[in-house]
């Protein structure tokens, strides 16, 4: 890469690989796409969309988790197209469960499922995905890091595997909405995914805390309710796409307006992480609980200047071939976490 090239650009440029196998111009049916408050997964929808426009790329028809027809018709020659991010194993049952129904329902379109991270807690579950997966013939399945790529190219021995960054960089650059007047932001997350590191942190105070969940006041989680419901249930005739396609908008447009005010972001999350670099903001990212995102910054971000991974309070510098075995120990962890909660 040239010196005077920022890192950045060459992440969002990598993304053009997908090309080789949704060419410009292509139409597409966009499945799977997120309608629910987890911000990352709206820069990911929002970064997919702005690729799309960028490229040509016609989408005839959107559907989430929530409105996917039983019996939908998809004429051959249209790409039919499988929303990114980390839900693709079985702690995500419902998303899985519709990416191997288009796997079985749609045996003669091409599919493409956008840069996932990929986990499961039972290999049987694994064992039984690959088994769907491997009876297509032109299935496309790009990873966002090096253990998913390692295994989805031993399961999946009839699929095509890429290792690709995550749609968000897309986005880049995201110009901040003001000038910062506040030193720091924990955006630590709040769920099973985080850590004992990150609970040491949280005694410290000394800065302001955020996660996606606590980014929404409860007047835009129950808009995001009430669509999510007139969703599951039928629109009728309102255009429910378009209005959450505007109201998503402005929910991202909020998180960067809160990341704006700020000197310096520390989070626990991998889009907090990727959201201050697609803002070129000072930010130190700490792991989750199975290594996703030190896998990840490894992968793709170790170059950016302005980020840093910490390990236990320290800026932390492995070797490349420790990265996924650091990754396989916490994913151990996460496994047992998962099974100990599932016998209670």
């Amino acid at each position: 890469m040239k010196p005077n090239v920022h890192p950045m650009d060459g992440l969002k440029k990598q993304l053009s690989q997908i090309l080789s196998v949704i060419p410009q111009g292509s139409s597409i049916y966009y499945i799977d796409y997120p309608v629910h408050s987890n911000g990352g997964d709206l820069l990911i929808m929002k970064g997919t969309e702005a690729f799309f426009k960028e490229y040509n790329i016609r989408v005839e028809a959107r559907y989430s988790v929530l409105d996917f027809p039983d019996k939908l018709k998809i004429s051959k020659d249209h790409i039919i197209v499988l929303h990114g991010g980390g839900n693709f194993g079985d702690l995500y049952p419902v998303h899985q469960k519709l990416r191997e129904k288009i796997i079985t329902d749609y045996p003669h379109n091409r599919v493409v499922i956008l840069p996932q991270t990929i986990f499961y807690t039972k290999e049987s579950e694994f064992d039984r995905t690959a088994e769907v997966f491997n009876k297509h013939k032109d299935v496309h399945l790009y990873v966002r890091d090096t253990l998913s790529h390692d295994k989805a190219s031993e399961k999946f021995h009839e699929c095509s595997v890429y290792l690709s960054p995550d749609m968000a960089h897309q986005l880049w650059p995201i110009m901040p909405k003001s000038s910062p007047d506040k030193d720091l932001l924990y955006f630590f997350r709040t769920d099973i995914e985080k850590t004992k590191e990150q609970e040491q942190l949280e005694l410290n105070g000394r800065g302001d805390y955020l996660d996606w969940t606590s980014l929404y006041n409860r007047y835009e989680k129950k808009s995001i309710n009430l669509i999510v419901r007139m969703m599951r249930k039928g629109s009728g005739p309102l255009p429910m796409q378009v209005i959450w396609g505007n109201y998503s908008d402005y929910l991202v447009n909020k998180a960067v307006k809160r990341f704006s005010g700020y000197h310096n972001v520390q989070t626990s999350r991998l889009h907090g992480h990727i959201l201050a670099c697609l803002m070129d903001k000072p930010n130190t990212l700490l792991d989750n609980s199975y290594g996703k995102n030190s896998n990840y910054y490894y992968t793709w971000t170790s170059g950016i200047k302005t980020a840093q991974l910490v390990v236990d309070n320290q800026p932390y510098e492995a070797k490349p071939h420790e990265v996924n075995f650091v990754s396989k120990i916490y994913q151990e962890t996460l496994i047992n976490k998962v099974n100990s909660m599932l016998s209670k």
